[in-house]
Formats: structure tokens, sequence, C-alpha cells
């Protein structure tokens, strides 16, 4: 059940006269994480449910599907017929002026953008003011339990774990010269993964040069590169507890397959970590100062200390993304560059600083979790500090 008197309070500090949902065959996620309600309950039809900054909240939903919101309190208003929608939608919303939806001005936020235009159309066209709840997403979507944080710490250690012993995989196979693919290797990932009680929606990213250069490379059972002396090996590895309401860890690291690493790898992972040190820095500085922090505001950060480097136009996404039960969440996301991500970064969400280099014969990137607390940010794992040499 939603706190509704919570989201009534943030409602009123934020000058909004309430909070429309509107879902129809599980379109906005949002809605449902936000509610409550079952992911795979029947909906055919449209409803709507409104939470006003003040008194009792109302749902509308259709007559064959009168069941779908019971689960939520709140005055009900039924319709068969599209003119009778037409006419309830009124009473629902009687009193308000300007109503939050999972609307995003040109798009900007597209985890946000969930509303169809034509349903932002007809409130409208009611005289309403319709603005972007993103700020409320993710005070009461993207904010992380205690018992979700810890879950993030648990998964956390065996990620890690896993990671390490993906890499001294890949180095005895190398040494024992037995063959081993990318799509190999990723495979044996995912089953760590299944006995070590994780779960993951996506699958990790295992890459050798020049595969490596392609941020979201996805090794495929046939045709995948072998892994041999003198690779580059990226590891993007991400999972989550498999349980009901965990959250993700996401991490990525990059090991040599020789015993010293040339120099050509090391200069370009070096740029990578400082642009990866200076956001984290400014996020923990702003924090512990209270000051006001915004995502894309971190990615210049990250982005200029690339740019300065001179590698500007190798870094092609942002810095990093919203982390929650979904690998990408519906909080902040560290971006200047896809979007411009004006969201404040606010306590109890975490999120991922990731920059990367990605140059045609090889790429490099460094990912860590940051989540943000009260008083204070923190990084919630280990973090690279040089590529790992993994024959010496």
């Amino acid at each position: 059940m939603p706190d509704i008197k919570a989201i009534q309070t943030a409602l009123r500090a934020a000058k909004l006269d309430g909070w429309l949902f509107f879902d129809h065959h599980h379109r906005d996620p949002i809605a449902g994480n936000v509610l409550e309600l079952d992911p795979i309950a029947l909906v055919t039809r449209r409803w709507f449910y409104f939470i006003p900054a003040k008194g009792e909240a109302r749902k509308l939903v259709h007559k064959i599907e009168q069941g779908t919101l019971d689960s939520l309190g709140g005055k009900k208003f039924l319709y068969a017929g599209w003119e009778e929608l037409h006419k309830m939608l009124p009473k629902v919303l009687s009193g308000s002026k300007i109503i939050a939806m999972q609307y995003s001005p040109e798009n900007n936020i597209p985890y946000i953008g969930l509303v169809d235009a034509g349903t932002i159309e007809l409130i409208r066209k009611l005289k309403k003011k319709v603005v972007s709840s993103a700020d409320l997403v993710q005070k009461f979507e993207a904010s992380w339990s205690e018992e979700q944080f810890q879950g993030h710490l648990d998964a956390g250690k065996i990620v890690d774990r896993i990671t390490r012993e993906a890499f001294q995989r890949a180095a005895k196979f190398v040494r024992e010269a037995r063959p081993l693919t990318e799509y190999e290797l990723q495979q044996w990932i995912v089953e760590q993964f299944r006995t070590g009680g994780l779960t993951t929606a996506e699958l990790p990213i295992v890459a050798v040069q020049p595969n490596n250069g392609s941020p979201h490379y996805e090794p495929q059972a046939e045709g995948s590169r072998p892994i041999r002396a003198g690779d580059l090996l990226l590891l993007d590895i991400f999972a989550k507890l498999n349980r009901s309401g965990s959250v993700y860890y996401d991490i990525t690291w990059v090991g040599y397959l020789g015993e010293r690493v040339p120099e050509s790898y090391a200069k370009i992972f070096r740029i990578v970590k400082n642009a990866r040190n200076a956001a984290i820095e400014f996020v923990k500085d702003a924090v512990a100062k209270k000051r006001a922090v915004h995502g894309w505001e971190v990615d210049r950060v990250a982005r200029e200390a690339i740019r300065k480097a001179g590698y500007g136009k190798y870094f092609v996404h942002r810095t990093g993304h919203s982390i929650g039960q979904e690998l990408h969440g519906n909080g902040a996301n560290m971006d200047g560059l896809e979007t411009r991500d004006d969201r404040k970064i606010t306590p109890h969400t975490c999120f991922s600083i990731e920059p990367g280099i990605y140059l045609p014969e090889f790429g490099v990137r460094s990912e860590v979790n940051v989540y943000v607390g009260e008083n204070e940010a923190r990084v919630t794992g280990a973090i690279q500090e040089e590529i790992l040499p993994l024959l010496a």
C-alpha cells in the first residue's frame, strides 16, 4: 500500500495540486511500482488514479474491470464508453489546476515520458496544467529502503568475487593454451550468478579488443572472439539478489592478458580513471556541503576531464545511470550528453559513474556505484586503480 500521506506532503511542498496516474496494458511500470499494483494483473482498459495534495484519492476504472484499483483507497468512479470517461475525468480532477504526470517536456528524460501524447492532450483540454512527475518519481520509486541498500551491498560482494574469478579463469585458460571465447566466459559468469543466488534481466558484457570499443557489445554463441594472450579484457557485470524488491549492483573492470600492461592501454585507463574520480569527488563534496547537484553537472565534470585530455569525441555515452530494481532505474541519470538530466540527486538513491573512451582499436571503461545518503555519498564497492595484469 503506497504512503498516500507522504505523497501528499511532497505534492504540497512542490506546490502541485495532485499526481495523476494513468495506465493501459501496463504501459507505465512507474505507476505500478509507486502504487504497488500487481504487475501481471489483467489491465485491458484504461484506468486513472488521482492523488490530490489534500483530501481523498479518486479512481476511475472501467465497468468490466472494476476491481483493478481495489487495493488502493479513494472514491471510485466508473465508466464504460469513451464519452462517459470524458465526462467522469473532470470529477476525478476537480479542485486541481497543476497536475504531475509521467511526462517529460520534449521527452528529455525518456524514462519518465510514459504517458501518451493523446492522454496529455485530453487532460490539458480540461484546463489542467500538466507538469513532469520526474522529481516525485525519484522520491517515491527510485529511493531505496535500508533493506534494499543492504541487499545491494550483499549482491556487490558476490559480483566482485565473480568478477575476480572471471579474470582468473581467463588467465588460467590462456596459460594452459586452452580455448575460451567471450561468449563462453559470459555464460560461465551467468552460471555463477545462479549458484550465488543472483539474477539479472540482461547478460553481462565480456569483450576483448576491438569489441570493447563498442559500449554495448554483446558476445554471441557464434562468432564471438577467442580470449588470447595480449588481449585487453573488459568485464561489465551486473546482478541483484534473487528476491523480491532487490536492486542491482553494476561494475566494469578491465584486465590485460599479459605480465605488463602496454602504455597505450594504461594511458587511456588513467584518463578514464581521472574522469571517474573527478565525478565521484564532485558528488561527495556536494552532498557533504548539502549543495544541490543535478545529473547533468556530474556528467559535465567527467566529460570535461576526458575532453581536456583530447579524447572527448570518444566518450559517446552518458557518465552514469540510475540504479534500482531495474538495471537502469528511474532516478536521476548522470547525463548531459544524451539528455540534459536536470533532476537533483536526492538521498537514498544510487547511480553508476562509468566514463569510457572507445577507440577503433580498443575501449576502456571504469564503473562504480555511488549511493547517496542523508549526509554523505559513497562508492559501494571496490574501485579499480589500474588495469589488472592478469599473467603477472
